[in-house]
């Protein structure tokens, strides 16, 4: 059995991993267009921000140490320009040699990714950087010492624009952080993440929302709202889109670009797979398709891809529910199930919210802690929940993604038996007490 995958990074690299534990005999080949493979892409900022101090800590493996360990061949600088799946072809260009070559394949897994959505204002300036692998962070890394960067703005309201305006301050700069709205973490709740802005501004990060760049002029920025500042550095982070043009009309795609795929993770052709940020997959826990670039399907999705392809007996993926975190200084925000933007669509929706102490209040430390869920009033089924505090939110959303898996009602939180102690948590947890005001 021949396999190619495209894409040597977290998906690519981790199933042709699981493809090599479960199929000694397989010949597997890699092509990634980058330079690096299997990085870890969530460490990029920490390392950036000096939490992680060697950058050896955040490269997971090489393409000689895959050959070395597990027999599989990784070409980096090698970009696949074409499928020809009537003949089970692709055709690949090599970036150092700048000469063409074609490939076979019995399955191809296709794991491309996505890349950074970069707004022509800010093309074709030196100074302005993105953060998505691990050229970019050494690009970066590179500027700010070179340059002996001192004040940086961050451009966007996600993830990567938070943790960058985070590590940046960690590091020592001046920090700015422009955002067009004024609401973070579009995939939580408003209500939850309109503390973000406190947070931010607590730990000295210039914020400007409502507000987006205008003009740039080497350092002097120019905005929206009429402002002009200087800044050694910018970074933007304004979403990502699939890398998929490559793709064409070979297999299907949706009307954004995204890699559709079934349960199994087969594309509309039965011999080539796909997973991780540029694929379009499913929620499990109602019907709506989701395009959710997290690292848990990605490993998940190799698993099941690997077994699909070497086992007679195929196994099913369940669903995401889009379950994700947030560190940002001493707060942490996270959520589980569908985003706002679904849910202000739906029929029969109710939200019931509860802030109180993440332990029992006459303990040392304790602390605000705030939890809104998402529930069908008819159903009762859970559709989403979101929290935030300084301790005890990771416990909280993963007692509720569990019981959201195991298909318990809001009704049913009320009798989740959670461990109690006065330094962990209250005779009525936030989590039971949203069961009861429910009710």
């Amino acid at each position: 059995m021949k396999v190619v995958i495209v894409g040597a990074v977290a998906g690519g690299a981790t199933v042709a991993s699981q493809i090599r534990r479960l199929d000694s005999n397989a010949e597997i080949t890699v092509y990634e267009k980058h330079r690096d493979m299997s990085f870890a892409n969530c460490g990029l900022p920490y390392y950036l921000g000096e939490t992680v101090e060697s950058r050896d800590e955040i490269v997971m493996t090489t393409p000689n140490e895959f050959k070395a360990k597990r027999n599989i061949d990784v070409h980096t600088y090698h970009e696949v320009t074409k499928i020809l799946p009537d003949e089970k072809k692709i055709e690949i260009y090599n970036h150092q040699t700048n000469t063409s070559m074609t490939d076979t394949y019995d399955y191809l897994i296709l794991s491309p990714g996505a890349r950074q959505i970069v707004p022509d204002i800010y093309k074709g300036h030196k100074h302005v950087l993105q953060l998505h692998n691990l050229e970019d962070t050494d690009n970066i890394e590179n500027y700010i010492q070179e340059h002996h960067v001192k004040n940086a703005l961050v451009i966007g309201g996600g993830y990567i624009s938070l943790e960058m305006a985070e590590n940046l301050k960690h590091r020592g700069l001046n920090v700015t952080l422009v955002h067009r709205s004024e609401h973070f973490l579009k995939n939580m709740s408003k209500e939850i993440t309109a503390s973000v802005k406190d947070v931010l501004t607590d730990n000295d990060v210039h914020l400007m929302l409502n507000d987006e760049v205008k003009q740039i002029e080497g350092k002097n920025i120019t905005f929206k709202s009429g402002e002009t500042k200087q800044f050694d550095m910018i970074i933007t982070a304004l979403g990502l889109t699939p890398n998929s043009a490559f793709i064409g009309e070979t297999i299907q795609l949706n009307d954004k670009g995204y890699i559709k795929v079934n349960k199994y993770f087969e594309t509309s052709d039965e011999s080539i797979y796909a997973l991780g940020d540029a694929i379009e997959t499913f929620y499990r826990h109602i019907d709506q398709p989701a395009t959710i670039a997290l690292a848990w399907g990605t490993h998940r999705a190799a698993s099941i891809i690997a077994h699909n392809i070497t086992q007679k007996e195929k196994i099913a993926f369940k669903g995401l529910l889009g379950s994700n975190i947030l560190r940002l200084f001493n707060f942490t925000y996270a959520s589980t199930g569908l985003p706002e933007s679904i849910l202000e669509k739906m029929d029969h929706v109710t939200k019931v919210s509860q802030t109180q102490k993440h332990k029992a209040g006459y303990m040392p430390g304790s602390s605000k802690l705030s939890l809104v869920v998402y529930y069908d009033n008819k159903s009762r089924q859970i559709l989403s929940a979101s929290a935030s505090g300084q301790h005890g939110v990771d416990k909280r959303i993963d007692i509720i993604s569990t019981a959201m898996i195991g298909g318990l009602t809001i009704d049913d939180l009320a009798d989740i038996e959670v461990a109690y102690h006065p330094d962990y948590s209250s005779p009525k947890d936030i989590v039971n007490m949203i069961g009861y005001k429910a009710k």
